[in-house]
Order: structure tokens, then C-alpha cells, then sequence
């Protein structure tokens, strides 16, 4: 998976969401992800991590071994 179809899927699942993809170790299977959306309004930031880990739970399987996150909303 490419960052820009991860980014995709992400803004299919979080309308309003900015998304930033960082390859952390130049293997592209561990990614820093920076995601910006006021879906996150109201929930701590262990919902908002949840949230994201459910839309990636199928590229964890076996094309992404760990994720970074950063959660916030455009406030």
C-alpha cells in the first residue's frame, strides 16, 4: 500500500480529515501518522487512537507493522 491510498482510506472513513504519512524507518511498514479531524471532538485521545486503528485493522495484518499516532481536531 502506497501513503497516498493509506491517506485515502482514511478520508473515506473521516470526511473532514487532513492527513500526514511519515515512513519512520525507510521500510514504508512503520508509519508516523499525524491525522487532523473534529471527528475526534469530544473523545480522549485513547477513542481517537481506536478509531484510527479501526480503519487501518486490515493493512495491520500484514502490510503496516507499526503506526505512530498524532490526533487533533482543527481547533
Amino acid at each position: 500500500m502506497d501513503f497516498k491510498e493509506l491517506e485515502n482510506l482514511i478520508k473515506e472513513n473521516l470526511k473532514d480529515a487532513k492527513v500526514e504519512v511519515s515512513d519512520l524507518t525507510g521500510t514504508g511498514d512503520h508509519l508516523g501518522l499525524k491525522i487532523t479531524s473534529n471527528e475526534f471532538k469530544g473523545k480522549n485521545l485513547l477513542a481517537q487512537h481506536r478509531m484510527v486503528m479501526d480503519i487501518l485493522k486490515e493493512e495491520l495484518k500484514d502490510r503496516i507493522h507499526a503506526v505512530k499516532l498524532k490526533t487533533e481536531t482543527y481547533e
